[in-house]
């Protein structure tokens, strides 16, 4: 994959890198290549890069030698620089995507609710989140290195002639699919052990077209938190700090989770649920556009944007949707529609075996 035309595509799509701005640049080591790409970007635009690049074992460390405050707060330093970049980046290029599995899933949930004065410091601010390819991240997905770093090129339209017109074509596509469903109130999901019903009505729908998640392609909301009723089952396997869950079954009483279990993983499923009072709650329903990821690799930021399937997040919601539930967890699940399914809105079939039906 080339490192400049990324770095492009994140400084003027992504970010929309303006002079004199403060950009933060954080990933491990082995996306330096990349990173030192958006570096050059970044100057070439006139504006400031502060680059962070950390060993890929860093984040497992955290856990093995913080105590007390060091996981239920952060430094003073890291807010500080949180709330003076104008925006930042962050690229995901682990060296084992397994790491955090071998750590006590409390002490994630601990750090992860002292992130949240990270993510309130940002509020406002421009900011997206992306990947480069690694070997863990190819084995992950079951693909030699050469036909991981093309998979994920054609997820970010980098194997088009004008990825930035092929992101603008995507976002006026999805654009519409968010005024069709502006005025929605009941969504109802159906599949192969899957019948769940959700109340959406005066919720907001987000059109993701790349500039926070890159690669992306999805629209999203935040259902109604007592709304959901049923059951739904998720076919794609999805990682939980670290640790792969698969056959996720879910069942939903007034918004609640009330039963759940998993064919792989299920301890990780039954932790999770377990983090908070609101983990038991949904914080989003998202529905995939982008058709350059046909196949899922284990990392949720490229599945959950796969056309033809749905997610929902077990957990925080985003305020921009108008969703209010809270909690340290947020673990999108996703759902595969592309055989034997459909998406009803409003008496309105708007997905039919993977398919937006005009």
């Amino acid at each position: 994959m080339d490192a400049d035309s990324f770095a492009v595509l994140v400084a003027d799509w992504c970010l929309e890198i303006q002079p004199d701005q403060q950009i933060l640049i954080e990933t491990t080591t082995l996306a330096q290549e990349a990173a030192a790409a958006v570096y050059r970007a970044t100057l070439e635009r006139g504006a400031w890069p502060l680059l962070r690049l950390a060993p890929p074992s860093i984040d497992a460390d955290l856990y093995r030698h913080a105590r007390g405050r060091q996981l239920d707060h952060l430094a003073p330093i890291t807010l500080a620089e949180a709330a003076a970049a104008d925006a930042s980046l962050r690229i995901e290029a682990p060296a084992d995507t397994e790491a955090l599995a071998r750590v006590d899933p409390l002490l994630v949930a601990r750090h992860e609710r002292a992130r949240q004065a990270q993510r309130h410091a940002r509020a406002g601010h421009r900011w997206a989140v992306s990947i480069w390819p690694t070997q863990a991240l190819a084995d992950q997905a079951g693909m030699q290195m050469a036909e991981y770093a093309r998979f994920v090129e054609r997820a970010m339209f980098l194997d088009h002639s004008d990825p930035l017109g092929a992101w603008r074509e995507l976002s006026a596509r999805q654009a519409h699919l968010v005024s069709r469903l502006a005025s929605a109130r009941q969504v109802m999901i159906q599949a192969p052990r899957t019948d769940l019903t959700l109340d959406v009505a005066d919720r907001t729908w987000v059109n993701s077209d790349g500039r926070r998640n890159m690669p992306s392609g999805e629209v999203y909301t935040g259902p109604h938190e007592r709304s959901a009723n049923g059951t739904i089952r998720f076919d794609l396997p999805s990682l939980a700090r670290g640790s792969e869950v698969a056959g996720v079954e879910l069942r939903f009483v007034d918004g609640e989770v009330v039963g759940a279990r998993a064919d792989v993983g299920d301890e990780h499923l039954q932790a999770a649920l377990g983090v908070d009072a609101g983990a038991r709650f949904l914080g989003e329903l998202g529905i995939g556009t982008n058709r350059g990821i046909d196949r899922a690799s284990g990392s949720t930021l490229l599945d959950e944007k796969i056309a033809g399937t749905i997610h929902l997040a077990l957990g925080r919601s985003y305020p921009e949707t108008g969703g209010v539930n809270d909690s340290a967890l947020h673990w999108d699940l996703v759902c595969d529609l592309r055989s034997d399914a459909t998406l009803t809105v409003d008496g309105e079939v708007v997905i039919r075996d993977g398919e937006l039906v005009q």
